[in-house]
């Protein structure tokens, strides 16, 4: 039996300079479409560790490749907290019914190579951010992706010169 599902996750919205969002459909959900989650593995584990490790799990993008610097991965220093829908809390331990997930951004080129992992999400698609937090089914999601309004030009990748 897998071991209970730690409370505390990330969200990266992945974005492309211009502002066009990445946004995955659940396997099990047909028609819930969401930006990157995902739980720590360890209460120890670092935020930004559990962000670098969603992102290649369910994308395949690597941070801290060429195409996608280190620095393209932003703290946003959000904090959400809510609760765990039903459907999901047989994955935690019993009694718990809240989540506290911590935001980040990841501003990665315009035609960036998504590989998706198949047991998580069927289908993935850019959007221009406004629509695609309108197709969120998540609120503290779709709130995230409305930041890029505020935050465009930050963590922006810039191109490797020859």
């Amino acid at each position: 039996m897998r071991a209970p599902k730690i409370p505390l996750s990330v969200l990266v919205v992945i974005h492309t300079p211009e502002r066009q969002v990445l946004l995955l459909e659940r396997a099990r959900q047909p028609g819930f479409w969401q930006s990157v989650t995902g739980s720590k593995d360890a209460i120890d584990e670092a935020w930004r560790d559990t962000a670098i490790r969603e992102v290649l799990e369910e994308t395949g993008i690597r941070i801290g490749s060429t195409d996608v610097p280190d620095a393209a991965l932003q703290d946003w220093d959000i904090e959400n907290v809510y609760e765990i829908y039903p459907v999901w809390r047989h994955r935690y331990a019993p009694g718990v019914t809240h989540n506290r997930e911590h935001v980040f951004g990841l501003c990665v080129p315009a035609g960036t190579p998504v590989t998706l992992a198949p047991e998580e999400h069927t289908h993935f698609r850019w959007l221009p951010w406004h629509e695609a937090a309108d197709q969120c089914f998540s609120p503290s999601n779709a709130e995230a992706i409305l930041q890029l309004s505020q935050r465009a030009g930050t963590g922006v990748p810039t191109a490797p010169t020859i």
